[in-house]
């Protein structure tokens, strides 16, 4: 019996072998009949051949898997397999995932208020969104999410793990992240809520010169932009502007557009071009809207996506403005989804994106005219040295300044320093919490690259009068070489 039952068992696979083979034959038969009477380009005779080899493999699964599966399963799965060998930002969408898609741009929606990509093929965190249940949560750039609900993020796509992140306001979820210094990884639980998205913030910096930051291109950033540009002129004549396109994950091409019209009134801002070059889509600046009155300095770094790559990248080529900080993320291609029926879709890469100068975003990002690290500015005040020598006006009976009087008073500086020289802080006590997980409120002015950018802003308006005076009082030679020191 135990013989038998294994001879008809090899025999059953012997038959769908067999069967497997006639079937190939049949169709190879019928194939070579269509292509004698229908000449057909090699390629697609080479698509046929992998046809009947998808057939074939479907059909052995089916019959002969340990545990039955559904046809449905089977081909959605060769989809989503076939779809992961192009890029990472090309998906298939199952109707679960298609009904999250669908959620429009409006800028609110259920979730957790984080952007994610992949980095070395893990799942990573682009940006946390200030004031959402992630940034409170204590998330960071470069977070590695290892979970999602204790189910492991390999080979996890992204569109998938935007599924099971978003939810209705008030159920939990857990994600699993290892930051670089955590000696183990540490699992966070957040509830989520509803995303409403302030993507425009802005704050004078100091007289005429103003900061704005862009946190997302959703439909009203360009609109946004141009009420706080009007709101911090209302103070006065600005004499220069810090855009902030940090950790901005991007969003709309049209608001990139509308973004990059704030500033230029005209040319290209950005082209897209597929896989047939010669079909190139060029989006132009919208004329009568750009104010040119001020300099600008854009600050980018590598969570800087997108759109917000694409405005970096115009600005710069067209020399309207500085762009500081660190190279960009390099997310430069196109993506359209499609609906393919029964609430399915294909998300779909079918072009990169090109700066108005021809540079492709893709992989390389946009490079900064002024590389700047980004420092903690809580240690770099810690770390600031500053040394005090002796000045005319130290020594006893000096004389004083007619032209300005000096007061006896103490000055505020003054009485917040008395003690430190002596009392130096005994460092022995802290070192640096790699697991902290506490929320950090970002403050402008304490930041170490919105200070530097404001610095080469206000160096802009002394080598400006330089020029001024070079072109305007007919200096020669000798009097630049003194003017210059030399």
């Amino acid at each position: 019996m135990q013989i038998a039952k294994k001879l008809s068992i090899f025999g059953v696979v012997l038959s769908v072998s067999w069967f497997g083979v006639v079937l190939g034959q049949k169709i190879s038969h019928q194939a070579v009949l269509v292509a004698a009477e229908n000449p057909v380009a090699p390629q697609q005779q080479e698509r046929y051949q992998n046809l009947e080899l998808f057939q074939k493999v479907l059909h052995f699964v089916e019959m002969n898997y340990v545990d039955e599966v559904k046809n449905k399963d089977l081909v959605q799965g060769a989809i989503k397999g076939m779809l992961e060998t192009l890029d990472p930002h090309s998906n298939f969408l199952p109707a679960d995932v298609f009904k999250d898609m669908k959620i429009d741009t409006s800028g609110k929606f259920g979730g957790l208020g984080i952007e994610i990509g992949m980095k070395d093929s893990i799942l990573t965190v682009i940006a946390p969104i200030e004031d959402t249940p992630a940034w409170k949560a204590g998330l960071r750039p470069n977070d590695r999410i290892v979970k999602i609900n204790n189910e492991s993020t390999k080979g996890m796509t992204l569109v998938e793990a935007v599924s099971k992140m978003r939810g209705k306001k008030g159920t939990p979820v857990s994600l699993t992240i290892y930051r670089d210094g955590f000696e183990k990884i540490k699992d966070v639980s957040i509830v989520r809520d509803i995303i409403k998205i302030q993507s425009v913030k802005s704050e004078e910096l100091e007289p005429q010169y103003g900061y704005v930051r862009l946190t997302n291109f959703n439909e009203s950033a360009a609109t946004d932009i141009k009420k706080a540009i009007d709101k911090l002129e209302a103070k006065g004549k600005i004499h220069g502007l810090v855009l902030d396109l940090r950790a901005n994950p991007g969003g709309l091409l049209d608001q990139a557009v509308e973004v990059t019209s704030l500033f230029i009134d005209d040319g290209v801002v950005v082209s897209t071009i597929g896989r047939n070059r010669d079909q190139k889509e060029v989006k132009y600046a919208r004329k009568g809207v750009a104010r040119k009155d001020f300099p600008l300095a854009v600050l980018v770094n590598t969570s800087s996506a997108s759109a917000a790559e694409i405005v970096a990248g115009a600005l710069q080529d067209h020399h309207r403005a500085i762009v500081l900080g660190a190279p960009t993320f390099g997310k430069g291609s196109v993506q359209t989804v499609i609906e393919l029926g029964q609430d399915m879709g294909l998300k779909l890469t079918i072009a990169r994106y090109y700066t108005p100068s021809g540079r492709s975003i893709q992989e390389k990002g946009v490079m900064p005219d002024i590389l700047l690290d980004d420092f903690d500015p809580k240690l770099l005040a810690e770390a600031k040295r500053k040394v005090e020598y002796p000045r005319e006006r130290d020594l006893k009976g000096h004389m004083v300044n007619q032209d300005e009087a000096v007061t006896k008073e103490f000055k505020k500086e003054e009485l917040e320093n008395i003690g430190k020289k002596d009392n130096k802080k005994d460092k022995s006590d802290k070192s640096k919490d790699d697991d902290d997980m506490s929320p950090t409120r970002f403050n402008p002015k304490e930041d170490y690259q919105v200070k530097e950018a404001l610095n080469h802003l206000k160096s802009f308006e002394v080598y400006k009068k330089f020029a001024a005076w070079e072109t305007n009082s007919g200096a020669t030679t000798a009097d630049r070489k003194a003017a210059a020191g030399q």
